[in-house]
């Protein structure tokens, strides 16, 4: 459920005027980097940037200090936590669960967080499809 409400609040209303990120311009630019080494990925969300394959997020970059998540299977999750000495990444308040913080300065470091943005993007694939909730006209 928290899922639907993040992908509903990080793409806005169908209604809305596009928003700008409310991201540093520095954090956008080293995520728009890093998808852009996988060009199976595309970058969704006008506002908070994140990428989904089959209606499962798997990345996200959220304002405004341009925090990065991303959903890792268990077992490299928790590597990734005692490598990079990080924690469960937390939204609106509640924690999410499959999704790691991802350091400010392994961000930086695109060569590295790739190999975890394609193990992370291979891990969404193995999951079920979500039906879709926009409606057809």
């Amino acid at each position: 459920m928290l899922l639907r409400v993040l992908i509903l609040i990080l793409e806005g209303s169908a209604m809305s005027t596009p928003k700008k990120p409310d991201i540093p311009a520095d954090k956008l630019a080293l995520y728009n980097k890093l998808i852009a080494t996988m060009p199976e990925i595309e970058r969704k969300g006008a506002a908070n940037p994140y990428t989904s394959h089959n209606g499962h997020m798997f990345s996200l970059l959220l304002g405004p200090k341009g925090v990065m998540a991303l959903r890792l299977p268990e077992d490299e999750r928790e590597d990734f936590l005692k490598k990079y000495n990080t924690t469960l990444h937390e939204a609106y308040g509640a924690v999410m669960r499959e999704y790691v913080t991802v350091p400010d300065a392994l961000l930086k470091n695109t060569k590295a967080l790739r190999e975890h943005l394609a193990v992370s993007y291979a891990y969404v694939k193995t999951l079920k499809s979500k039906p879709t909730t926009k409606k057809k006209r």
